[in-house]
């Protein structure tokens, strides 16, 4: 999985690299918050997101939250790394957007279980998009007959929501996954072929 470090300390964004390298991720990295942006602006941004808080240009809240209303934004996670540990600090992170909060006094083994954490969610939640893709295309390709449909006594034919009087077969397959295929019912076979029903007959 791809992941974004963004924060203005160069020492910072290479110990992370370095670790996230090693654990077997792809790193994109940002100096600043204006950077951060550009970057997490793409449909193709890593899903996996490190945010500092305080850096030059655009702070980590500001990047959170433009995040979250773009299409893609609510399928990053997104994890805030920041000296600031206070509880309002922890709240005012989360209200943005965040999903993890990180003191960047951190054990190193907590965080690596953190990022897997992330990797988890964001693997579910482009799963999760994907089905809700695939069922509102579906939804699209599926019309349901449904409700009273006035019919000709006379002619059979149907009337439909634009009023207009079409042929009950043409309205069925307009608006449902059904296909037509013509035969011969019976009654209408005895009426208007008796010769075929009288063989038919004999024959069962």
């Amino acid at each position: 999985m791809k992941v974004l470090i963004a924060d203005d300390g160069l020492t910072i964004r290479r110990l992370l690299e370095t670790y996230l390298t090693q654990w077997g991720y792809e790193v994109v990295t940002a100096a600043d918050g204006n950077q951060a942006w550009e970057l997490l602006k793409q449909p193709d941004t890593p899903r996996l997101v490190i945010l500092d808080w305080l850096m030059p240009g655009m702070d980590g809240i500001d990047v959170c939250r433009r995040v979250r209303q773009l299409e893609h934004g609510k399928l990053l996670h997104i994890i805030m790394f920041t000296s600031l540990e206070a509880k309002e600090n922890i709240i005012t992170a989360l209200d943005a957007g965040a999903d993890d909060f990180i003191a960047k006094k951190f054990d190193m083994d907590e965080f690596r279980a953190r990022i897997k954490v992330g990797e988890r969610s964001a693997n579910l939640k482009s799963e999760l998009a994907g089905r809700v893709k695939e069922l509102e295309h579906a939804i699209t390709h599926v019309k349901r007959l449904q409700g009273i449909l006035p019919i000709c006594m006379h002619c059979g034919k149907v009337r439909d929501e634009r009023e207009v009087w079409q042929k009950l077969e043409e309205y069925v397959m307009e608006n449902s996954e059904a296909e037509i295929s013509h035969g011969l019912c019976p009654a209408c076979l005895k009426k208007y072929y008796p010769e075929f029903s009288d063989e038919m007959a004999e024959s069962n």
